[in-house]
């Protein structure tokens, strides 16, 4: 019988002589991005089960025919996979055209959109290395080259790029209407038939720059739409996804816009660490990009919010951090009160005015326990809102209630939280509801009082099973 040669099986299955097998987390993380299992990954991959384990295991090598199917299942570029696996040459295959950011959104738009694996995706847990992974990508990793795409039967120009524009703000207009709910199955759908052959078209660099830059904030508003009915694992693949597009597009105020986004999950997932390298992250690379006043005193926002998160969160009061939250918001009015008409501003700033830096300002304050400042910034943030942004009316409704019961003026509390059932009812928001449970949850201390379990009978008997 042939002697096989060791030294060969040891580096082609990633094995290490002295440590024994390396897992290919690059492998799994690819599965993880279909929502797949085992199981589903080694159907697609036409082999057993046990044979995908101990690719992932590190324990057997991956055959070229193998390798090529990978690239086709998971719509990957034949040096991406050999990457994962840790082969010595490539798989063979054509070369994905855009590029492996936009071929692993391609990838994961089309697992979106498959009712079969959808369920696996909404299900996604937060993957707490993802934050410092993205971090570390976006901030020392070079921009890779916008790749050749000649050849391409499609030609695409900046007109194309400016209706995958025109139907992001159109789209973006309605989720602050009606809740990512109602709108996020049209932005995948959007992304998946009209964003997906635009990328594997022919254009020329400044138009694919442009055209990675469209599908970064597509993508990133796929991810807010996902935060606001609370699947977070799948928002948080999605905010990396648009991370990596805006990269790919060299265009830091995407990228900002992107980190900003991710922060703001940050904070209401409670990771005041995170959200705070986020945002600061988001706001340095706005500056880099000479973002326009307006754009300025968004990223300050987010930040001072963060910052409060951190000191709400810490054991011990902390006054200078009270302190940076203070001068963060001050800074934040200098810097709106700048903006001129003039300013060349993207889409996504176009909903930012006096309400809605009240609206986080005063959840700012609720954080570090001024609740008669959030009251008063909750108060202004419903008077700008007005019936134009439904969703951001019935939070500033709760946030109020949060800070009248932060003030002891509980019957007062409950009597401003009513308004928030019904309003609630009419959103296709999880949001909505986790900030009325919120409040709900707030009550224990008072479940005996009368006014309390009036509020639990109203809930029972008025919040929609369907909202």
């Amino acid at each position: 019988m042939r002697r096989r040669n060791s030294h060969n099986d040891i580096r082609g299955a990633g094995v290490d002589a002295k440590q024994g097998p390396s897992p290919r987390r690059a492998l799994k993380a690819a599965r993880d991005r279909f929502g797949w299992g085992q199981e589903e990954a080694a159907e697609a991959a036409r082999v057993s089960v046990s044979t995908w384990s101990r690719w992932e295991r590190g324990v057997q090598d991956l055959r070229p025919a193998h390798r090529a199917r990978l690239a086709e299942v998971f719509n990957a570029t034949p040096e991406e996979v050999s990457r994962w696996v840790g082969a010595d040459s490539p798989a063979p295959g054509p070369r994905s055209c855009p590029g492996d950011a936009a071929s692993d959104a391609v990838a994961l738009w089309r697992a979106d959109a498959d009712p079969e694996r959808r369920p696996g995706l909404t299900a996604l847990a937060v993957d707490p290395s993802a934050w410092p992974d993205s971090l570390l990508h976006w901030t020392l990793d070079p921009a890779p080259a916008v790749p050749d795409c000649a050849g391409r039967r499609l030609r695409v120009g900046m007109s194309d790029v400016a209706r995958i524009e025109e139907a992001t703000r159109a789209f973006a207009a309605m989720d602050r209407r009606y809740g990512g709910g109602m709108v996020r199955p049209a932005v995948v759908d959007f992304l998946r038939t009209r964003v997906t052959p635009l990328l594997s078209g022919t254009y020329s660099e400044p138009v694919g720059s442009a055209l990675m830059s469209a599908a970064a904030t597509m993508t990133g508003l796929a991810g807010w739409e996902s935060y606001d009915l609370r699947h977070d694992g799948l928002a948080q693949r999605l905010y990396g996804h648009a991370l990596r597009l805006a990269k790919a597009a060299r265009d830091p105020m995407t990228g900002s816009w992107v980190l900003t986004v991710m922060s703001q999950q940050a904070i209401d997932l409670t990771q005041p660490l995170w959200a705070t390298r986020l945002a600061r992250a988001a706001l340095d690379s706005g500056r880099r990009a000479g973002a326009p006043p307006r754009v300025r005193a968004a990223l300050l926002l987010r930040e001072a919010r963060a910052t409060a998160l951190m000191a709400a969160q810490a054991d011990t009061p902390d006054p200078h951090t009270r302190r940076r939250v203070e001068r963060l918001l001050n800074e934040v009015e200098t810097t709106f009160g700048r903006a001129t008409p003039s300013d060349a501003e993207p889409h996504w700033i176009s909903n930012l005015g006096h309400a809605e830096i009240a609206a986080e300002a005063g959840c700012a304050w609720r954080l570090v326990g001024d609740h008669v400042r959030a009251a008063d910034c909750a108060r202004t943030a419903l008077a700008g809102f007005g019936e134009a942004y439904p969703r951001s009316a019935q939070f500033n409704v709760v946030h109020h209630a949060q800070a009248l019961h932060g003030q002891g003026a509980l019957d007062e509390a409950l009597s401003v939280a009513r308004p928030a059932v019904p309003m609630a009812n009419g959103l296709s928001s999880h949001r909505a509801l986790s900030l009325l449970r919120s409040f709900t949850r707030s009550l224990t201390p008072h479940r005996a009082h009368p006014l309390v379990r009036e509020w639990h009978d109203y809930l029972a008997t008025e919040l929609s099973p369907a909202a």
